[in-house]
């Protein structure tokens, strides 16, 4: 019996993997696909209402944040015994809470402001 311990050998099961090249590789690629396409949908114009752009940027980041959590950050639910996917969900609810609600009050400022005309911006007598 030898007492040599391999290198790569964690004495602690707990943690996820590390990754490979070829996760990383792709993780990569991915970014990059998922950065240059919104990117082109925006510089070509290639559709023309801006709402239903900013929806499709905003799904392709969504698309690449997960790609980010899966392939660099190693996120998955045997790492650390789920606590991070426990955290994630947490930063999500959070986060869907305070945008929702910003948005919610910021619609309610803007529809229920009086408009402003020029005679109350002090250029007509």
């Amino acid at each position: 019996m030898s007492d040599h311990v391999h290198p790569n050998h964690h004495l602690d099961d707990d943690h996820g993997s590390h990754g490979s090249l070829r996760d990383y590789v792709i993780g990569f690629i991915l970014s990059v696909i998922l950065t240059a396409i919104p990117f082109w949908l925006v510089m070509t114009g290639a559709i023309a209402d801006k709402s239903t752009t900013a929806l499709v940027v905003m799904a392709f980041a969504a698309v690449q944040i997960v790609v980010h959590m899966i392939y660099f950050l190693h996120m998955n639910t045997k790492a650390e015994n789920g606590w991070t996917v426990m955290a994630l969900i947490f930063t999500i609810v959070i986060l869907v809470i305070t945008l929702s609600g910003s948005l919610w009050v910021m619609y309610h400022l803007n529809h229920n402001m009086m408009p402003m005309t020029a005679h109350d911006m002090g250029q007509l007598p």
